[in-house]
């Protein structure tokens, strides 16, 4: 078994996958919430193998480079740097996207998103997602529908490039991309889908988070005093930009399902509702541009 300090930290080139699990999760306990699937990942992520993999060949010494970088990943993950940040990955949509600290972390409750701008998407339709950050929504409605066409926005060119790259290791070719603060990106012609996650944190809910927030860019977080900057940005610009009987599909914070429908009731939608997520939270707010309806 391998030797351990005082301060549970394996000697570099005598602990096994064992002893270097345990060790993770003991140094992980105080600060997560999954200690042992974060040591896991992490350890699995320093040795270029799978979850699984780890299991096989539980009492295998590792090198000491390998276990040097599983520590100091250990350890930026108990100052609360993010998982995915940390090993440059996270699923989506059954998607593996490549993630940076110039990008949101795609989150499960995201997917509420894509499956409500599937269900509104007519065949061949054009889609606009702005604020793609990693291409997440973009990726996952364009690997659904591959008769689609997306366009998918972002103000960040780090995210870009991100979003980019996921698209090319995906072999997505019906997602174009372009540079711009929401609508300032779209060069013209309507949608018959917008959809976005915006950043929707109040500058007061950012300060009592918790620290893996830090972590992640402020841009795409933090939208004003009470965090419907971004959100009153695009619904307002809503229907100048969607096709009749074309979708807005936005995500929102848990307590702006209410504030989100009367910002699209009044700017003309209709069919406006909220949708709760898998903990039912109310996180999908949307509404239909009438074909009657001149903008």
């Amino acid at each position: 078994m391998g030797v351990e300090t005082q301060s549970a930290r394996p000697v570099p080139g005598t602990a096994t996958i064992e002893a270097l699990l345990r060790a993770g999760v003991r140094l992980l306990e105080p600060t997560s919430a999954s200690p042992r699937l974060d040591a896991e990942l992490l350890l699995g992520w320093a040795l270029g193998r799978s979850r699984a993999a780890l299991f096989a060949r539980r009492e295998a010494v590792v090198e000491p480079a390998a276990t040097t970088r599983y520590l100091d990943a250990i350890h930026a993950r108990q100052a609360g740097q993010p998982v995915a940040q940390l090993v440059g990955r996270r699923e989506f949509w059954s998607l593996d996207l490549a993630v940076t600290a110039d990008v949101l972390i795609p989150r499960p409750e995201t997917e509420l998103a894509v499956e409500h701008a599937l269900r509104h998407l007519p065949p061949g339709g054009r889609v606009l997602d702005l604020g793609t950050g990693s291409g997440a929504i973009a990726l996952a409605i364009a690997t659904e529908r591959r008769d689609t066409h997306v366009l998918a926005t972002d103000c960040s060119a780090a995210a870009l490039a991100i979003a980019r790259q996921n698209a090319g290791a995906l072999g997505l070719d019906n997602v174009a991309f372009a540079s711009g603060d929401w609508y300032a990106a779209v060069p013209g012609g309507r949608f018959e889908l917008i959809v976005a996650n915006p950043p929707y944190l109040a500058e007061a809910e950012l300060a009592a988070a918790g620290p893996e927030l830090g972590f992640e860019p402020r841009a795409a977080l933090v939208s004003g005093h009470d965090g419907l900057d971004a959100i009153r940005r695009i619904v307002a610009g809503a229907r100048a930009h969607l096709a009749a009987d074309g979708w807005l599909v936005l995500e929102h914070g848990a307590t702006q399902g209410e504030a989100t429908r009367m910002l699209c009731t009044a700017a003309g939608l209709a069919a406006v509702a909220t949708a709760r997520d898998l903990a039912g939270l109310p996180r999908i707010t949307e509404g239909r541009r009438p074909a009657s309806d001149q903008p």
